[in-house]
């Protein structure tokens, strides 16, 4: 018969990602006079409990002092308490319940708030030991249970020779007490759990670094509600993505590094190896010699709309679902091609330079209203649609040309043909997409066609304008006003130097790629993408993917969930369920879509299943990738 299994978990900053002390503090000293230095100082003795440098009681007696709290204040600790579950905890809520009998909360901490935390999770009140609060007749904490072990130096190790548990006993806990358990003999394992806090003086003695619960489970082949632990898979995240995107990756787990500027490609491809997921915007090109290197990539998200710096099709070949963000900058893009229009058509830059050097040019010449011009829309997709519709609203006649069909939204004009936009627009704005087939696509040739004193603006990508015939049709005044936003070649930093043509240019408004960048626009985008690398990681669903087929997936309840990429070859669903078929595997759900590189098929079966299942279906002919979800 195996040995049983105990479970020994720290509350502070393991159970919670904070140390309820300092919580409590901040609560009871609310409007003391001193808080901030009181504060400073629970803080520091804190920490100095932690890593031993001071013993326990010491610690706990000081902190209790400058606390000021009374049993009113306890109620409000434990409300925030339960907001600060730690994330993998939450995310692993069976472990509590399979194993409640085996598990035991020993805590240095007070019971009177870790109580109402924990036994919402199936742990038993009685498997919590930890120290109680002293109350004066007011309410007022006065002290603690000095009788109780856990109030002194070494007190967890005293509790656990209490408990005499017989069998193999695992540590979870970030503090020097943590570890002393361990030490003493007590314990098999001392897992520093490194999720909210890492004390270098702990990590240097524990058996393990679990950076997650997910680890320590998957570590210990426990139930789990994950198949692999996040905190194995590496998120290289480039270019100043919001900041709510790194948050969002880091709380659910995952390893996440992230670099202010592009990489090149010798860079990203010695960078690649060990990432699993991966997140861009414009500047970093993901080409095939990247993607050669990229033997763990499962994902990249284009944190913009393009996704032009990305091969696709050797992605495709690959496996690896590649998504972006096509609707969250369209607003921001749609309000400063408005705003430049008006600038130029306005002539306004020019005025303001000549202010700046003391001119002052009070003149109606050249200024017009952008009421009653024609706007000729290149590109009738998310961003040229809604501009549309707002430049009617100003009182703009909408004529758009697009390669696609699209439908027109209010009395926006469909042109058969591009020279019939560029023949009739007052204002132009390009909105196309990167492709290469889009190089040049406004050239002399074009320029010719519109009419002179025309406002030009390219808000798309900067390949698609012949540069030197624009900054002739400028000087010559053909163009009467220009402003450009994107450049066939950009700096990868702002350090660099921005060189180009245009600069110095009357009337012309240069700006460094600016369209998506407003506060609300990254933040849209810093949500959106991680959100569809999440539900790709965690179900397989590739909603919004642009190179994979889309499939929304439910949740995945009882089962486990069997993904296969394949290349596009007839018979691949059959020899799938021929395989679950052999080995008697009952089949709960099963979805698949194709487009013309891959398959995408997803199977959820019965929990109960051979491991060799795993290796016939990954030795299917034509499997490019393969995981399994639980």
């Amino acid at each position: 018969m195996k040995p049983s299994k105990y479970f020994i978990i720290d509350f502070d900053s393991t159970f919670t990602k904070v140390e309820a002390f300092d919580v409590l503090a901040e609560i009871s000293l609310d409007g003391h006079p001193d808080k901030e230095l009181n504060l400073k100082k629970i803080i520091e003795i804190t920490n100095r409990g932690m890593d031993g440098s001071i013993s326990f009681r010491e610690s706990l007696e000081r902190r209790i002092e400058l606390l000021a709290a009374e049993k009113k204040h306890l109620g409000p600790l434990v409300n925030l308490l339960k907001s600060k579950v730690s994330e993998s905890f939450k995310r692993n809520k069976d472990f509590f319940t399979t194993y409640a009998d085996h598990i035991y909360i020993v805590s240095n901490g007070f019971r009177e708030f870790i109580e109402p935390v924990v036994t919402e999770f199936g742990i038993k009140a009685e498997n919590i030991l930890a120290n109680e609060f002293r109350f004066d007749d007011k309410g007022k904490i006065i002290g603690f249970d000095t009788n109780n072990p856990l109030s002194a130096n070494n007190g967890k190790v005293e509790q656990l020779k209490r408990l005499n548990l017989d069998g193999d006993v695992y540590v979870i806990g970030d503090g020097y007490t943590d570890y002393e358990i361990k030490n003493s003999g007590l314990a098999n394992k001392f897992y520093a759990f490194t999720e909210n806090v890492e004390r270098e003086s702990v990590l240097s003695k524990a058996d393990h670094i679990a950076p997650s619960l997910d680890e320590f489970l998957y570590l210990n082949k426990l139930n789990t509600a994950i198949s692999y632990p996040k905190n194995r898979l590496n998120v290289l995240l480039l270019e100043n993505v919001h900041p709510v995107a790194v948050e969002i990756m880091k709380s659910e787990g995952f390893n996440v590094e992230i670099h202010s500027a592009a990489m090149n490609e010798e860079e990203l491809c010695e960078k690649i190896k060990n990432v699993s997921i991966l997140g861009i915007r414009s500047k970093t090109q993901v080409t095939a010699r990247v993607l050669a290197n990229a033997n763990r990539l499962m994902t990249i998200g284009a944190f913009c709309i393009g996704t032009n710096q990305i091969d696709l099709k050797e992605a495709t070949k690959k496996g690896i679902a590649v998504f972006n963000a096509p609707f969250s900058n369209t607003r921001s893009v749609v309000e400063l091609a408005i705003a430049q229009m008006i600038i130029l058509i306005r002539n306004i830059i020019d005025k303001s330079n000549k202010m700046h050097k003391g001119v002052w040019d009070k003149s109606a010449k050249g200024s017009f209203e952008v009421r009653g011009k024609k706007l000729g829309l290149v590109g009738y997709g998310n961003i040229g649609t809604q501009l549309s519709v707002i430049a009617e609203s100003l009182g703009m006649k909408v004529y758009y040309y697009d390669r696609e069909e699209r439908l027109s939204l209010g009395n926006a004009v469909k042109c058969k043909t591009l020279k019939e936009v560029l023949e009739q627009a007052d204002v132009i704005s390009l909105h196309v997409d990167g492709r290469e087939a889009n190089t040049n696509l406004i050239g002399e040739k074009e320029f010719a066609l519109m009419k002179k004193g025309v406002i030009f603006i390219n808000l798309s990508r900067g390949h698609v304008v012949d540069i030197k015939a624009l900054k002739d049709n400028i000087i010559s005044g053909k163009i009467a006003g220009a402003s450009i936003d994107v450049f066939p070649y950009e700096p990868v930093s702002n350090d660099e130097e921005f060189q180009s043509e245009l600069r110095g240019l009357p009337n012309t408004i240069l700006t460094p790629h600016i369209g998506g960048s407003t506060s609300e626009a990254q933040e849209n985008i810093g949500n959106f993408v991680p959100a569809k690398f999440l539900d790709y990681i965690n179900t397989g669903g590739t909603s919004n993917s642009v190179n994979f087929p889309n499939i929304t997936l439910p949740t995945l309840e009882n089962a486990h969930r069997l993904i296969h990429i394949h290349n596009n070859v007839p018979g691949i669903l059959a020899k799938i369920n021929q395989v679950l078929a052999a080995n008697e595997i009952n089949i709960v759900g099963q979805y698949l879509k194709t487009n013309e590189q891959i398959g995408y098929v997803i199977t959820d079966i019965d929990k109960h299943y051979d491991k060799e299942v795993i290796k016939e279906l990954r030795a299917i002919e034509h499997t490019i990738k393969f995981r399994v979800l639980y």
